[in-house]
């Protein structure tokens, strides 16, 4: 039955309107709610979809030569390889490859050698949080250089041992890194222990050997690509050898153009580097690291170093916040629309009670508009951009290999923010 308001009205027919209106703004109100919650929803969901990625690595050694091959599994499309002389004549010029940018035409190192044949690889890697083991020792103030000078200064694993050993290696309670000399000798670099091993081969992934067993790791896909590789063919340094070991360890997922990036396979006993792009394996592009040395030192972008590939092209045309200021700038425009309105509303709220907007749809946009303004500060601060930040950080499988690690706002993977999923 249809009650019209518009009528001479008497006590029971205004009461009957009253409750007309009252039902009508009580349905409108549910509404307005369900429709926040949804967005609210919709919002988180988006916001906090994003897929870890990590890098893998292996070395090989057979009849007294050793061969350590890196993948980088990033969503970027900055790599780069540079070369850095020696400083003095105690020192040691090195190469080094890595995607991260941290500064003007400086970036973080993910793998290297020096002319000692020297190698080393950097993992993402999770492992719990000590307070202050080290506090006698040197505090790390530059991520860059500190890894940079280990090769410049160091000769052997012992040496890298030695070195390491006077520095609070906590800061990179999310890395675990890996050096390998010309012998075949490795160290492991976990944030609070040290491992030496000598194996004629080994294989890590994205996890810390100390706190992680072997069916565990094995959890990890590329890791045990690697493994089975390994155990099922006969030990060769050969480059068409580690060529394919590499290629069976790569990753290609579903995202646009997400996995391996740049995989490089360092000869320490030649010192040559070989670089692949993108996780193709039909190209590859050598240097000689004397060769490069005696040019002095300089950085090459090694997207251009490669034949074009639609797949690395698509990857590059793909507008996101964090290489499209525009979309910033809507996102902070957005920011602030949210922020007017849940002020809005809130002034709404205080003054009329009776008012359509309640409570839960001011929360549900205040928290919009805080999930917003947290994904746009991680959009615009790329975590080591500004030192060793700790406020945000990966999403990580090491240690509970196979769990999602979830920390700070959970949107941050290496410096690469969301939309960007390394290493």
């Amino acid at each position: 039955m249809k009650v019209w308001c518009n009528k001479t009205p008497n006590a029971s027919y205004t009461h009957r309107c009253m409750q007309f209106k009252g039902t009508k703004i009580r349905f409108k109100r549910m509404n307005i709610n369900k429709l926040y919650l949804s967005l609210f929803i919709i919002f988180s969901l988006i916001l906090f979809e994003n897929k870890i990625h990590a890098c893998s690595m292996y070395k090989v050694t057979d009849d007294g030569k050793t061969m350590v091959g890196c993948n980088e599994d990033a969503w970027r499309t900055t790599s780069r390889i540079w070369f850095e002389n020696a400083k003095n004549k105690n020192e040691y010029g090195a190469a080094f490859t890595g995607s991260r940018k941290v500064s003007l035409n400086k970036f973080a190192p993910q793998s290297g050698m020096n002319e000692m044949g020297l190698t080393f690889s950097r993992l993402a890697a999770y492992y719990p949080k000590q307070n202050d083991p080290f506090p006698n020792r040197i505090k790390i103030t530059n991520e860059v250089d500190y890894l940079t000078d280990i090769l410049h200064k160091c000769a052997t694993v012992k040496e890298v041992k030695k070195y390491i050993e006077q520095y609070d290696n906590s800061i990179f309670f999310d890395d675990v890194y890996i050096y390998i000399d010309s012998s075949g000798k490795y160290l492991i670099v976990e944030p609070y222990n040290l491992i030496e091993g000598n194996d004629p081969y080994y294989v890590l992934s994205n996890f810390c050997p100390s706190i992680t067993d072997n069916d565990r790791a094995r959890k990890l896909e590329r890791y045990r690509n690697g493994d089975d590789f390994l155990k099922t063919h006969k030990l060769n340094t050969s480059l068409s050898y580690c060529t394919t070991l590499s290629d069976t360890m790569h990753v290609c997922r579903n995202r646009n153009g997400d996995g391996t990036l740049l995989t490089s396979i360092w000869n320490t006993k030649d010192r040559l580097v070989n670089l692949y792009f993108y996780h193709s394996y039909d190209s590859t592009v050598q240097f000689d690291l004397t060769e490069e040395l005696a040019k002095g030192d300089h950085i090459i972008s090694i997207p251009d170093l490669f034949p074009k590939n639609s797949e690395f092209e698509r990857l590059a045309n793909y507008r996101t916040p964090f290489n499209t200021p525009l979309l910033r700038i809507l996102l902070v425009v957005l920011g602030g629309i949210l922020t007017f309105f849940a002020f809005l509303f809130g002034i709404s709220l205080i003054r009329n009670k009776n008012k359509e907007v309640s409570l839960i749809a001011v929360i549900l946009i205040s928290g919009m508009n805080f999930l917003l303004t947290a994904y746009l500060f991680v959009l615009a601060y790329p975590l080591y951009q500004v030192g060793h930040q700790k406020l945000l950080k990966n999403h990580l499988l090491c240690g509970n290999v196979g769990e999602t690690i979830v920390r700070g706002f959970g949107v941050v993977v290496r410096g690469v923010c969301l939309p960007y999923t390394q290493v």
